[in-house]
């Protein structure tokens, strides 16, 4: 069985054992207990996402993608794509390392700018081919709004379904907002008139992301993630 035992998490991440538990759960919930995937955080560093540095969200989230990454890999890290305007940053957090990991990143980095998906999809997409990895890929994609280049984000999740990695996209903020029509649209986009296969998902954690329950979050975050693996393996995409 692919992941890392309860033990290694509890002698080198003991904070994550609640989080590594439940999304054991929801794993087997869904059909993917066993399931070996690489898994991949993609943070939005644009200027609005301000408040969700500031109390903790992002940090929050890194750690929960960290407890279900455990679960499909094996290397006890995730890569991690941080992203404005441009790429701010590409780097890891793991096990060992997790707490306040965001915070001294961030420290690192310069202007926070707007919201551009199809650069860090790319980086991502980098990333995959270069590691030479032929396990499927869930890639976590979040942000607090739509992207000033719609056509080239549409365009690369487009291409990127050729390719064995899944988008799961996570919206924080105001679910009413306007600013998630176009991920609502990217959820939805045709297939086969558009992409091969539906390789991406959609879901809101709200204004306060932190309130989610580690339960609904890894629900929501695995649960469009078995049809697509089922799909791309008939596609020939996964094998």
């Amino acid at each position: 069985m692919a992941g890392i035992s309860l033990t290694k998490v509890e002698e080198t991440a003991p904070a994550l054992v609640g989080p590594y538990k439940s999304a054991g759960v929801s794993l087997t919930k869904h059909g993917l207990s066993g399931q070996r995937a690489a898994v991949y955080l993609v943070v939005d560093y644009s200027g609005s996402m301000k408040p969700y540095y500031r109390d903790g969200s992002v940090q929050a989230l890194a750690d929960r993608v960290l407890g279900l990454s455990a679960h499909l890999d094996d290397d006890g890290s995730v890569p991690v794509v941080f992203f404005s305007t441009d790429v701010d940053a590409v780097t890891d957090i793991a096990l060992d390392n997790h707490q306040g990991r965001v915070e001294r990143i961030v420290a690192g980095l310069g202007h926070m700018g707007k919201t551009s998906y199809h650069l860090a999809m790319d980086a991502v997409i980098d990333h995959y081919l270069d590691s030479g990895s032929t396990a499927p890929a869930l890639v976590v994609f979040q942000t607090d709004g739509g992207p000033i280049n719609k056509l080239a984000a549409e365009r690369y999740l487009c291409k990127a379904a050729k390719l064995p990695l899944f988008w799961q996209f996570i919206g924080f903020g105001d679910p009413g907002s306007r600013q998630f029509e176009f991920l609502r649209k990217l959820d939805e986009l045709a297939v086969p008139e558009k992409r091969v296969v539906d390789n991406a998902g959609f879901f809101h954690a709200g204004s306060d992301p932190l309130k989610v329950s580690d339960e609904e979050l890894y629900d929501r975050m695995v649960g469009e993630f078995p049809q697509w693996l089922t799909v791309a393996r008939a596609r020939g995409i996964v094998r």
